[in-house]
Formats: structure tokens, C-alpha cells, sequence
């Protein structure tokens, strides 16, 4: 699910940041965007080499964002310590971010990771800014622009294209629903963000979410709700066993703290907007880490139908960015593609 660069896009005041170039848009900035989006991609491959491993998903995730709310410990404390008075009101906020887009996000994407192919499950819940166009819709009783409309029929052929229904391959409904659930998890991060005006700094948001998340995680866990199978079995990565610690740190260090931090420096450089569009390419990135490290390269139709759903959500953004300003509640989908879904 990682969510850096809209996390950090959310806290930092335009004011603040200095408006970019096109001397600072070919900047290490993005070179950091994509290293970020390479990055958040490899949960898909870590996690997967896990599960034929024994792991259940919710171990895995309990063990993802358990371990970076260790490594964030120190920079949480000092930041609540030194801005108490300014951060204490949204604790409430701080914690549902930590059980819907960190939580319970990464379980559902980790679930359709166990049935599906890690391209087709990331694909599913990048649908998420079609949900929020529906949902503008019939929240607001604004009618999209054709552009939005038509974004939003792609992404849907898409959709079809993907799940591949007229193939030789039986497609897992379970997972085409783990998948449409992190989608909505996603949207409601989307939400969140569009209604926020206050000023969480990003490493306590992602700090406090990562504690808020494995605290829910455990508590599942224990009352036997959602089974945490955890395994010290050697799993299979890149074609060759390796120490079950290698994915977990792989999980934890690379695809969370790295990939967090990564998009920080990435948004800071280039702007929420044009880091809402790199963020794209973390479909891509993860369409060739399975095929790299799992093996695991879709289909020629699904293939095309991910070219659509990414077409689309595409057209919705550039529709987003042409539109006049919105009043606060009608701007539901005035957001870009949530990076590192997991």
C-alpha cells in the first residue's frame, strides 16, 4: 500500500516548497520518485515468496509495518514530544490512517497477492480513483466531465481485459474481491486526504499509522480472528532459497522505509501533482519484478487491459488538473494514485 508521496503532498504547505522548474523536474528528485515506485512495487514479489513459504498474509503484514514501526520509533517520539500542542487533535486521524490505507490496505492487497499474479492484484486496487469518480458522483450530483467519463470506461475494459474471463486460466474471485477491497481502502485514504487541513508531519503519520496498523493487526491476530502463521521455512526468491529473514527485510527496509522516505524527497522535489503521475509507474515496476523474481508474466489480453485501467486513471487526473477549483466537499477525487500500495 506505501503512501509517501501523497502523505507528504497532504503535509506540506505549497507555500513552503518552492515551485518547480524544469531545471529541479530533472533533478535527483526523479530519480528518487522512480526509485521510490521501483521500490513500493517489490512488496508484491517479498510477500509472495512468503506465503510458499507458509506465511499467512497477515503475518507478513503483521512483520511489514511491526518492523518499520520499529525503525520509525525514535523520529515518532521526538516529533510528538516537540509538537504536541499541534499534533495532539489529530491523533483520531493519525489512527485511522493507520487501520485503513496501512492495515487493513496492505492485508487485502496481500490476500489477492496470495490468489492472484502480484501485477493483476496491484491493478485492482489502482482502481481506486475510478471508485472515487462514482462516488463524487452520487455524493455530490455533479456529473464528471466527459474526459473523467471516459478515463473511467477504460479503466473498466481494463478491468475485464485483466481478470482475462475468456482465458484457458480459472481467475480467483476471492482474490478479485481482496482485490477490490484494498481498492476501497485506498479510496477512503484518498478521502481522508481531501478533507485533512491540518499539519501532521509525514514521518508521524506514517510513524503513528505503522504502530495504530500492527496494533490491529496483533489484536486480530490473538483473538483469533484473522490467522498469523508465521514460518522459518527457507522461501524461494529470484529462483533461489534464501534465510526467511531476507524478504522480511526486504519488506520492511525496502519497500517501506526506503520507498517512504524516497517519496518524501521525490515530492518535495517535483510537487504532489507530477509525483501523482510517476506514481504510476509502480504498475510497471511490479509487472517486471514478478516476471523477474516470481516468473509470473500476464497474459498478452492482460497485459492490454492494464495499459487501459492505467490509461484511464490517467485521463481522469489530466481532467482533475484542467478543472477549475472545487469547493472542499466536492473535491472527493481531486487526488492522484495512491504509490507502494502496499
Amino acid at each position: 500500500m506505501a503512501t509517501a508521496q501523497n502523505i507528504s503532498a497532504q503535509n506540506i504547505s505549497a507555500r513552503t516548497l518552492p515551485v518547480p522548474t524544469v531545471g529541479t523536474r530533472t533533478s535527483p528528485a526523479l530519480l528518487f520518485a522512480l526509485a521510490s515506485s521501483a521500490t513500493f512495487a517489490l512488496s508484491g514479489p517479498f510477500a509472495k515468496s512468503l506465503f510458499e513459504a507458509g506465511w499467512s498474509p497477515g503475518a507478513a503484514v503483521a512483520a511489514r509495518i511491526g518492523g518499520a514501526a520499529v525503525v520509525l520509533l525514535v523520529p515518532v517520539i521526538i516529533t510528538l514530544v516537540r509538537q504536541w500542542p499541534t499534533v495532539k487533535r489529530s491523533l483520531g486521524r493519525i489512527a485511522m490512517y493507520g487501520v485503513v490505507p496501512i492495515a487493513l490496505c496492505q492485508l487485502f492487497y496481500f490476500n489477492a497477492v496470495a490468489h492472484l499474479s502480484v501485477g493483476v492484484a496491484l491493478l485492482l486496487e489502482y482502481l481506486s480513483p475510478v471508485l472515487l469518480v462514482g462516488w463524487a458522483w452520487l455524493t455530490t450530483r455533479h456529473r464528471p466531465r466527459a474526459l473523467t467519463i471516459l478515463g473511467a470506461v477504460f479503466a473498466m475494459t481494463g478491468l475485464v481485459l485483466v481478470l482475462d474471463l475468456a482465458g484457458s486460466q480459472r481467475i480467483s474471485v476471492t482474490g478479485i474481491l481482496w482485490g477490490l477491497a484494498a481498492a476501497v481502502c485506498s479510496a477512503v485514504f484518498f478521502l481522508m486526504s481531501a478533507r485533512s487541513n491540518d499539519n501532521v508531519p509525514p514521518i508521524l503519520m506514517a510513524g503513528g499509522g505503522m504502530f495504530t496498523g500492527a496494533a490491529l493487526i496483533l489484536v486480530l491476530g490473538l483473538a483469533g480472528i484473522m490467522p498469523l502463521q508465521f514460518s522459518t521455512a527457507s522461501p524461494v526468491f529470484a529462483g533461489r532459497h534464501v534465510h526467511w529473514l531476507v524478504p522480511i527485510l526486504g519488506l520492511v527496509l525496502v519497500t517501506t522505509v526506503f520507498a517512504y522516505v524516497a517519496g518524501i524527497v521525490a515530492t518535495r522535489g517535483l510537487g504532489s501533482k507530477v509525483g501523482s503521475f510517476l506514481a504510476l509507474f509502480e504498475v510497471l515496476f511490479a509487472v517486471v519484478w514478478a516476471w523477474l523474481l516470481l516468473g509470473e508474466l500476464p497474459r498478452l489480453v492482460q497485459l492490454l487491459g492494464g495499459v487501459l485501467i492505467v490509461g484511464g486513471v490517467v485521463m481522469v487526473r489530466v481532467d482533475e488538473l484542467r478543472a477549475p477549483a472545487l469547493p472542499e466537499a466536492e473535491r472527493y477525487h481531486d487526488v492522484g494514485p495512491m504509490p507502494g500500495a502496499p
